[in-house]
Protein backbone atom coordinates (compact mmCIF):
# COMPACT_ATOMS: atom_id res chain seq x y z
CA UNK A 1 0.00 0.00 0.00
CA UNK A 2 1.26 3.39 -0.54
CA UNK A 3 1.59 6.16 2.72
CA UNK A 4 -1.36 8.43 3.23
CA UNK A 5 0.88 11.00 2.06
CA UNK A 6 1.86 10.10 -1.23
CA UNK A 7 -1.79 9.18 -2.68
CA UNK A 8 -3.44 12.07 -4.25
CA UNK A 9 -6.35 11.49 -2.67
CA UNK A 10 -10.62 12.54 -3.08
CA UNK A 11 -9.66 15.58 -0.67
CA UNK A 12 -7.16 16.75 -2.66
CA UNK A 13 -9.18 16.85 -5.69
CA UNK A 14 -12.36 18.47 -4.40
CA UNK A 15 -9.50 20.66 -2.88
CA UNK A 16 -8.49 21.88 -6.64
CA UNK A 17 -12.20 22.18 -7.19
CA UNK A 18 -11.77 24.87 -4.49
CA UNK A 19 -9.09 26.46 -5.30
CA UNK A 20 -10.29 26.91 -8.91
CA UNK A 21 -13.22 28.39 -7.70
CA UNK A 22 -11.33 31.12 -5.52
CA UNK A 23 -9.36 31.63 -8.52
CA UNK A 24 -12.16 32.40 -10.78
CA UNK A 25 -14.15 34.88 -8.23
CA UNK A 26 -11.17 36.63 -7.12
CA UNK A 27 -10.53 37.48 -11.19
CA UNK A 28 -14.28 38.20 -11.36
CA UNK A 29 -14.53 40.54 -8.62
CA UNK A 30 -11.93 42.84 -9.35
CA UNK A 31 -12.54 42.54 -13.03
CA UNK A 32 -16.44 43.98 -12.08
CA UNK A 33 -14.56 46.84 -9.38
CA UNK A 34 -12.57 47.96 -12.30
CA UNK A 35 -15.90 48.47 -14.55
CA UNK A 36 -17.23 50.18 -11.54
CA UNK A 37 -14.35 52.53 -11.12
CA UNK A 38 -14.70 53.63 -14.75
CA UNK A 39 -18.63 54.28 -14.30
CA UNK A 40 -17.44 56.84 -11.34
CA UNK A 41 -15.02 58.22 -13.88
CA UNK A 42 -11.76 56.93 -11.88
CA UNK A 43 -10.08 56.18 -14.83
CA UNK A 44 -6.63 55.69 -12.95
CA UNK A 45 -7.56 52.80 -10.24
CA UNK A 46 -10.05 51.41 -13.34
CA UNK A 47 -6.53 51.09 -15.20
CA UNK A 48 -4.21 50.51 -12.85
CA UNK A 49 -6.87 47.45 -11.41
CA UNK A 50 -6.80 45.92 -15.11
CA UNK A 51 -3.14 46.63 -15.63
CA UNK A 52 -2.40 44.17 -12.35
CA UNK A 53 -5.27 41.29 -13.24
CA UNK A 54 -3.83 41.18 -16.63
CA UNK A 55 -0.30 40.94 -15.68
CA UNK A 56 -1.37 38.10 -13.72
CA UNK A 57 -3.07 36.57 -16.67
CA UNK A 58 -0.38 37.47 -18.93
CA UNK A 59 2.69 36.00 -17.03
CA UNK A 60 0.51 32.72 -16.27
CA UNK A 61 -0.05 31.94 -19.84
CA UNK A 62 3.29 32.91 -21.55
CA UNK A 63 4.88 30.08 -18.67
CA UNK A 64 2.04 27.51 -19.02
CA UNK A 65 2.68 27.37 -22.65
CA UNK A 66 6.67 27.22 -21.73
CA UNK A 67 6.12 24.18 -19.61
CA UNK A 68 3.78 22.56 -21.79
CA UNK A 69 6.11 22.57 -24.89
CA UNK A 70 9.23 21.60 -22.69
CA UNK A 71 6.78 18.84 -21.80
CA UNK A 72 6.76 17.32 -24.93
CA UNK A 73 10.04 15.55 -24.73
CA UNK A 74 9.06 14.51 -21.18
CA UNK A 75 6.95 12.13 -19.47
CA UNK A 76 3.55 13.40 -20.34
CA UNK A 77 4.00 12.68 -24.64
CA UNK A 78 1.84 10.77 -26.31
CA UNK A 79 3.01 8.32 -28.50
CA UNK A 80 2.24 9.86 -31.95
CA UNK A 81 4.03 10.66 -34.97
CA UNK A 82 3.34 14.85 -33.81
CA UNK A 83 4.20 15.39 -29.80
CA UNK A 84 0.81 15.92 -28.48
CA UNK A 85 -0.23 16.73 -24.55
CA UNK A 86 -3.49 15.00 -23.61
CA UNK A 87 -4.27 15.04 -27.19
CA UNK A 88 -3.49 18.47 -27.67
CA UNK A 89 -1.26 19.67 -30.10
CA UNK A 90 1.56 22.94 -29.74
CA UNK A 91 -0.65 25.01 -32.06
CA UNK A 92 -4.29 24.46 -30.17
CA UNK A 93 -1.97 24.80 -26.65
CA UNK A 94 -0.88 27.85 -28.49
CA UNK A 95 -4.54 29.31 -29.52
CA UNK A 96 -5.84 28.44 -25.87
CA UNK A 97 -3.51 30.31 -23.92
CA UNK A 98 -3.91 32.68 -27.04
CA UNK A 99 -7.10 33.55 -25.43
CA UNK A 100 -5.98 32.92 -21.77
CA UNK A 101 -7.33 29.85 -20.95
CA UNK A 102 -4.30 28.25 -20.71
CA UNK A 103 -4.19 27.73 -16.73
CA UNK A 104 -8.04 26.66 -17.52
CA UNK A 105 -6.51 23.91 -19.77
CA UNK A 106 -4.44 22.69 -16.96
CA UNK A 107 -7.74 22.64 -14.59
CA UNK A 108 -9.12 20.34 -16.78
CA UNK A 109 -7.03 18.21 -17.28
CA UNK A 110 -5.48 17.97 -13.95
CA UNK A 111 -9.02 17.01 -12.60
CA UNK A 112 -10.07 14.35 -15.24
CA UNK A 113 -6.43 13.00 -14.54
CA UNK A 114 -7.60 12.93 -11.18
CA UNK A 115 -11.15 11.86 -11.60
CA UNK A 116 -9.49 8.47 -13.30
CA UNK A 117 -7.78 7.80 -10.52
CA UNK A 118 -9.28 8.36 -7.17
CA UNK A 119 -13.53 8.04 -8.45
CA UNK A 120 -12.93 4.99 -10.70
CA UNK A 121 -12.15 1.52 -9.98
CA UNK A 122 -8.95 0.56 -11.68
CA UNK A 123 -6.37 -2.52 -11.51
CA UNK A 124 -2.74 -0.72 -11.00
CA UNK A 125 0.03 -2.35 -9.37
CA UNK A 126 1.51 -0.78 -6.31
CA UNK A 127 4.60 0.59 -8.76
CA UNK A 128 1.86 2.15 -11.26
CA UNK A 129 -0.27 3.58 -8.54
CA UNK A 130 3.14 4.91 -7.16
CA UNK A 131 3.95 6.63 -10.75
CA UNK A 132 0.37 7.39 -11.29
CA UNK A 133 -0.07 9.29 -7.43
CA UNK A 134 3.80 11.21 -8.31
CA UNK A 135 2.48 12.46 -12.08
CA UNK A 136 -1.05 13.82 -10.51
CA UNK A 137 1.00 15.33 -7.58
CA UNK A 138 3.60 17.24 -10.37
CA UNK A 139 0.77 18.28 -12.40
CA UNK A 140 -0.83 19.66 -9.16
CA UNK A 141 2.43 21.48 -8.83
CA UNK A 142 2.89 22.89 -11.95
CA UNK A 143 -0.76 24.60 -10.92
CA UNK A 144 0.72 25.72 -8.00
CA UNK A 145 3.59 27.09 -9.41
CA UNK A 146 1.76 29.25 -11.87
CA UNK A 147 -0.94 30.37 -9.23
CA UNK A 148 2.13 31.80 -7.10
CA UNK A 149 3.14 33.61 -9.84
CA UNK A 150 -0.71 34.95 -10.13
CA UNK A 151 -1.07 35.82 -6.34
CA UNK A 152 2.13 38.15 -6.44
CA UNK A 153 1.23 39.71 -9.14
CA UNK A 154 -2.19 40.25 -9.27
CA UNK A 155 -3.73 39.44 -5.42
CA UNK A 156 -0.85 41.28 -3.94
CA UNK A 157 -0.32 44.13 -5.85
CA UNK A 158 -4.61 44.55 -5.99
CA UNK A 159 -4.54 44.13 -2.54
CA UNK A 160 -2.03 46.64 -1.83
CA UNK A 161 -4.14 49.38 -4.14
CA UNK A 162 -7.57 49.04 -3.01
CA UNK A 163 -6.16 49.59 0.22
CA UNK A 164 -4.16 52.24 -0.66
CA UNK A 165 -8.04 54.15 -1.68
CA UNK A 166 -9.82 52.77 1.23
CA UNK A 167 -7.19 54.60 3.38
CA UNK A 168 -6.00 57.38 1.16
CA UNK A 169 -8.99 58.78 0.09
CA UNK A 170 -12.09 56.90 2.22
CA UNK A 171 -13.57 55.70 -1.22
CA UNK A 172 -15.39 52.99 0.28
CA UNK A 173 -17.85 49.97 -1.55
CA UNK A 174 -18.85 46.58 -0.86
CA UNK A 175 -16.95 45.50 -3.81
CA UNK A 176 -13.79 46.89 -2.59
CA UNK A 177 -14.02 44.95 0.46
CA UNK A 178 -15.01 41.57 -1.49
CA UNK A 179 -12.02 42.40 -4.21
CA UNK A 180 -9.87 42.53 -0.81
CA UNK A 181 -11.43 40.02 0.86
CA UNK A 182 -10.53 37.42 -2.02
CA UNK A 183 -7.45 38.58 -2.79
CA UNK A 184 -6.41 37.43 0.36
CA UNK A 185 -7.84 34.40 0.51
CA UNK A 186 -6.49 33.50 -2.91
CA UNK A 187 -2.96 34.70 -1.78
CA UNK A 188 -3.35 32.32 1.42
CA UNK A 189 -4.65 29.45 -0.84
CA UNK A 190 -1.85 29.85 -3.19
CA UNK A 191 1.05 29.92 -0.27
CA UNK A 192 0.03 26.84 1.64
CA UNK A 193 -0.97 24.93 -2.01
CA UNK A 194 2.39 25.40 -3.56
CA UNK A 195 4.32 24.70 -0.38
CA UNK A 196 2.46 21.40 0.37
CA UNK A 197 2.33 20.39 -4.08
CA UNK A 198 5.87 21.15 -3.75
CA UNK A 199 7.26 18.68 -1.13
CA UNK A 200 4.61 16.05 -2.38
CA UNK A 201 5.73 16.40 -6.01
CA UNK A 202 9.37 15.19 -5.09
CA UNK A 203 9.14 12.07 -3.32
CA UNK A 204 12.83 12.45 -1.75
CA UNK A 205 11.55 15.08 0.53
CA UNK A 206 9.20 14.51 3.44
CA UNK A 207 5.38 15.72 3.08
CA UNK A 208 4.90 18.98 4.97
CA UNK A 209 2.30 17.87 7.48
CA UNK A 210 -0.68 19.04 7.74
CA UNK A 211 -2.40 20.74 11.61
CA UNK A 212 0.48 22.67 13.57
CA UNK A 213 3.06 23.27 10.80
CA UNK A 214 1.02 24.00 8.17
CA UNK A 215 -0.86 26.59 10.51
CA UNK A 216 2.40 28.32 11.44
CA UNK A 217 3.76 28.42 8.13
CA UNK A 218 0.34 30.28 6.54
CA UNK A 219 0.49 32.44 9.65
CA UNK A 220 4.24 33.30 9.24
CA UNK A 221 3.45 34.38 5.79
CA UNK A 222 0.26 35.73 6.15
CA UNK A 223 1.28 38.51 9.06
CA UNK A 224 4.75 39.35 7.48
CA UNK A 225 3.15 39.96 3.96
CA UNK A 226 0.06 41.66 5.18
CA UNK A 227 2.67 43.99 7.38
CA UNK A 228 4.43 44.80 4.20
CA UNK A 229 1.34 45.76 2.40
CA UNK A 230 -0.02 47.64 4.71
CA UNK A 231 3.57 49.86 5.32
CA UNK A 232 3.53 50.22 1.30
CA UNK A 233 -0.25 51.74 1.69
CA UNK A 234 0.82 53.81 4.47
CA UNK A 235 4.09 55.29 2.08
CA UNK A 236 1.60 56.21 -0.58
CA UNK A 237 -0.61 57.89 1.32
CA UNK A 238 2.45 59.69 2.38
CA UNK A 239 3.25 60.32 -0.62
CA UNK A 240 1.87 58.33 -4.58
CA UNK A 241 5.78 58.98 -5.53
CA UNK A 242 6.73 56.47 -2.83
CA UNK A 243 5.79 54.09 -5.60
CA UNK A 244 9.25 54.86 -7.19
CA UNK A 245 10.88 53.30 -3.80
CA UNK A 246 8.53 50.18 -3.98
CA UNK A 247 10.25 49.98 -8.07
CA UNK A 248 13.38 50.06 -6.57
CA UNK A 249 12.91 47.34 -3.94
CA UNK A 250 11.74 45.79 -7.29
CA UNK A 251 14.92 46.16 -8.73
CA UNK A 252 17.15 44.97 -6.22
CA UNK A 253 15.00 41.77 -5.92
CA UNK A 254 15.14 41.19 -9.27
CA UNK A 255 19.42 42.25 -9.30
CA UNK A 256 19.44 39.28 -6.51
CA UNK A 257 17.74 37.04 -8.68
CA UNK A 258 19.84 37.30 -11.39
CA UNK A 259 23.03 37.98 -9.41
CA UNK A 260 22.27 34.11 -8.50
CA UNK A 261 22.07 33.36 -11.73
CA UNK A 262 18.88 30.52 -11.37
CA UNK A 263 18.29 28.40 -14.44
CA UNK A 264 14.82 28.01 -14.15
CA UNK A 265 13.47 28.03 -17.43
CA UNK A 266 14.82 26.41 -20.65
CA UNK A 267 15.08 29.85 -22.57
CA UNK A 268 17.55 32.79 -21.69
CA UNK A 269 14.58 35.04 -22.56
CA UNK A 270 12.48 33.49 -20.19
CA UNK A 271 14.44 33.15 -17.45
CA UNK A 272 14.79 37.09 -17.95
CA UNK A 273 10.94 36.76 -17.30
CA UNK A 274 11.27 34.57 -14.19
CA UNK A 275 14.04 36.77 -12.47
CA UNK A 276 11.25 39.82 -12.94
CA UNK A 277 8.63 38.08 -11.18
CA UNK A 278 10.86 36.82 -8.64
CA UNK A 279 11.44 39.97 -7.77
CA UNK A 280 8.08 41.70 -7.60
CA UNK A 281 7.58 38.22 -5.08
CA UNK A 282 10.76 39.53 -3.07
CA UNK A 283 9.36 42.64 -2.72
CA UNK A 284 6.63 41.69 -0.23
CA UNK A 285 8.04 38.30 1.17
CA UNK A 286 11.44 36.25 1.49
CA UNK A 287 11.56 32.77 -0.82
CA UNK A 288 14.60 30.89 -1.63
CA UNK A 289 15.80 31.70 -4.86
CA UNK A 290 18.53 28.75 -5.15
CA UNK A 291 17.16 26.11 -3.13
CA UNK A 292 19.96 26.60 -0.75
CA UNK A 293 21.07 27.40 2.79
CA UNK A 294 19.97 31.19 2.61
CA UNK A 295 20.20 31.73 6.52
CA UNK A 296 21.85 34.84 6.49
CA UNK A 297 19.90 36.41 3.67
CA UNK A 298 16.48 35.42 5.32
CA UNK A 299 17.75 37.47 8.36
CA UNK A 300 19.04 40.61 6.30
CA UNK A 301 15.34 40.16 4.85
CA UNK A 302 13.28 40.58 7.77
CA UNK A 303 15.49 43.15 9.25
CA UNK A 304 15.74 45.57 6.21
CA UNK A 305 11.70 45.28 5.76
CA UNK A 306 10.98 45.60 9.99
CA UNK A 307 12.80 48.75 9.32
CA UNK A 308 10.24 49.37 6.82
CA UNK A 309 7.35 48.65 8.66
CA UNK A 310 8.59 50.68 11.46
CA UNK A 311 9.86 53.77 9.51
CA UNK A 312 6.32 53.98 7.70
CA UNK A 313 4.15 54.62 10.58
CA UNK A 314 6.55 57.06 11.92
CA UNK A 315 6.99 59.07 8.63
CA UNK A 316 3.63 59.42 8.32
CA UNK A 317 3.00 60.65 12.16
CA UNK A 318 5.89 63.22 11.57
CA UNK A 319 4.70 64.51 8.32
CA UNK A 320 0.72 64.28 8.81
CA UNK A 321 0.55 64.94 11.94
CA UNK A 322 -3.42 65.37 11.19
CA UNK A 323 -3.38 61.78 10.92
CA UNK A 324 -2.15 60.84 14.71
CA UNK A 325 -5.48 60.24 16.49
CA UNK A 326 -7.41 59.41 13.28
CA UNK A 327 -8.78 56.11 13.55
CA UNK A 328 -7.72 54.06 10.44
CA UNK A 329 -3.93 54.99 11.62
CA UNK A 330 -4.13 53.66 14.95
CA UNK A 331 -5.94 50.68 13.50
CA UNK A 332 -3.02 50.30 11.04
CA UNK A 333 -0.32 50.84 12.79
CA UNK A 334 -1.19 48.98 15.41
CA UNK A 335 -1.95 45.72 12.73
CA UNK A 336 1.86 47.18 11.55
CA UNK A 337 3.57 46.49 14.93
CA UNK A 338 1.66 43.31 15.87
CA UNK A 339 1.92 41.80 12.33
CA UNK A 340 5.54 42.16 11.85
CA UNK A 341 6.06 40.76 15.46
CA UNK A 342 3.87 37.63 15.78
CA UNK A 343 5.02 37.05 11.80
CA UNK A 344 8.42 36.64 13.09
CA UNK A 345 7.85 34.70 16.11
CA UNK A 346 6.55 32.51 13.60
CA UNK A 347 8.66 32.46 11.15
CA UNK A 348 11.40 31.47 14.35
CA UNK A 349 9.05 29.00 15.18
CA UNK A 350 8.22 27.51 12.29
CA UNK A 351 11.67 27.22 11.61
CA UNK A 352 13.70 25.98 14.28
CA UNK A 353 10.94 23.52 15.80
CA UNK A 354 8.82 22.16 12.55
CA UNK A 355 10.75 22.91 9.27
CA UNK A 356 11.71 19.42 7.58
CA UNK A 357 15.38 18.86 8.11
CA UNK A 358 16.44 17.36 4.71
CA UNK A 359 18.69 19.02 2.82
CA UNK A 360 18.13 19.52 -1.30
CA UNK A 361 21.78 18.64 -2.42
CA UNK A 362 21.88 15.53 -0.05
CA UNK A 363 18.61 14.52 -1.50
CA UNK A 364 19.15 15.16 -5.17
CA UNK A 365 22.53 13.10 -5.04
CA UNK A 366 20.77 10.46 -3.54
CA UNK A 367 18.37 10.32 -6.15
CA UNK A 368 20.51 11.07 -9.05
CA UNK A 369 19.70 14.00 -11.82
CA UNK A 370 20.60 12.38 -14.87
CA UNK A 371 17.02 10.56 -15.02
CA UNK A 372 14.66 13.54 -14.17
CA UNK A 373 12.06 14.62 -16.03
CA UNK A 374 11.39 18.43 -17.28
CA UNK A 375 8.67 18.67 -14.75
CA UNK A 376 10.38 17.12 -11.65
CA UNK A 377 13.65 19.38 -12.95
CA UNK A 378 10.84 22.53 -13.32
CA UNK A 379 10.16 21.80 -9.32
CA UNK A 380 13.67 21.50 -8.35
CA UNK A 381 14.37 24.73 -9.59
CA UNK A 382 11.52 26.79 -8.82
CA UNK A 383 11.42 29.21 -5.73
CA UNK A 384 11.82 27.02 -2.32
CA UNK A 385 9.85 28.31 0.56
Amino acid sequence: MLQSDSQYTKLRWLITIAGLLLYVVDIWTDAALALKYFQQNHFVWAGLTLVFVLAGLLVTQIFSYAWYTDDMSGILINAEVKPTISGLSKGRLAILHLFGVGIFTRYYHMLKKGYNVVWTTNSYTVEERRDVHHKLFCLATDLSMLKLFEAFLESVPQLLLQLYIVMGHEECSVMQFLSMAFSFFNIAWALVDYRRCLRRSLPHISEMPSGLPTAVYLLYKLCTITSHILSYALLLILSPYSAIALTVLWLLGTSWTHALQTNFCSSQTLEHVYRAVTGVILTFTFFNVKGKDTKVEMITYYLFFAFINITAPSLLALLRPELRTATFFLTVSGLIFGGSVLGLVCLVLYYVLLHPREKWREADEADGLGNETQTTRRIRNFLQP
